[in-house]
């Protein structure tokens, strides 16, 4: 009776204890994501910017007003919601958000979209956006492009010392944010400390610095003097002189300028030689 009644449960156990083991056993399949991670990494002037997000890509659907809906809030990208970082505060479109880590959203619309900053970054898709917790909105016109882009992409481009634009870029249509950070003053603070000091003076950086801002040309150009006077054969400087003294409209001295840059420049045998004669005879052209 006794082995009658145990039989039973010891073969259960056994196919239990097979089954379990092989499901233990059951190799993993490692397959490409659907839409993968990516961080981007950028500095503007002295602004270190960090997006973080996932690329879907269109697989022949329609996106805006099909796969994204119209005048719905959008993760920007797939998975977990876009993840943003400034490391100093700046301005999207005119409006300063302090430095910090937001979460990217937008509400894409046909004619006008809205990006917005939001303080919840750490979450999944949009599904617990709550625009109490917005930092800022920003309307946005989309430029439509020539062609298609399979992959959704968020770039930022047009960089310049103090600027830059975050471009939202998928299917045919990008949304751009123009970015503003501080630049000048802190760059003006350090040449007025460093003119103010004893010993060598960074004439050369201060009136390059002046001339590609539109500051005060006429000293930009007492600056480039002294540098050139310390540095008799430098060709570039001599290019840049022509430059800034363009940009005065003194056409006579800046076609002198060049010249004696491109005279300096035929004394190299360096690929310097062709770039600055190049240069120099390009900007003579445009001032005759």
């Amino acid at each position: 009776m006794k082995t009658r009644l145990f039989r039973p449960v010891l073969v259960l156990a056994s196919t239990l204890a097979v089954i379990s083991i092989g499901f233990a056993q059951a190799p993993r399949i490692d397959v490409p994501a659907a839409s993968p991670a990516c961080t981007l990494k950028q500095r503007v002037g002295f602004t270190d910017i960090e997006i973080t997000y996932s690329r879907p890509g269109a697989k022949g659907r329609a996106i805006f007003g099909g796969l994204v809906a119209y005048d719905q809030v959008w993760r920007a990208g797939a998975n977990a919601a876009t993840q943003i970082t400034f490391s100093t505060p700046v301005k999207l479109n005119g409006t300063e958000i302090p430095a910090g880590t937001y979460g990217l959203f937008a509400i894409p619309g046909r004619e006008e979209w809205t990006v917005i900053i939001n303080k919840a970054f750490k979450q999944w898709g949009a599904y617990k956006y709550d625009p109490k917790d917005d930092v800022l909105r920003v309307k946005v016109s989309p430029v439509a492009l020539e062609h298609p882009v399979e992959t959704f992409t968020i770039d930022v481009n047009d960089i310049r010392d103090d600027s830059a634009t975050l471009d939202l870029i998928w299917e045919k249509t990008c949304a751009p944010v123009k970015i503003t950070v501080e630049v000048t003053a802190k760059v003006l603070a350090q040449i007025d400390a460093a003119m103010a000091a004893a010993g060598k003076k960074p004439y050369a950086e201060a009136a390059m610095f002046y001339l590609n801002h539109d500051l005060d040309l006429k000293k930009a150009a007492g600056w480039m003097d002294a540098a050139i006077t310390e540095q008799p054969t430098a060709f570039w400087l001599f290019y840049h002189k022509a430059r800034l003294l363009a940009k005065t409209g003194d056409k006579a001295g800046a076609i002198a300028a060049a010249k004696a840059s491109i005279d300096l420049v035929a004394k190299n045998t360096g690929p310097e030689k062709d770039e600055y004669t190049h240069l120099n005879e390009a900007l003579i052209a445009s001032l005759k």
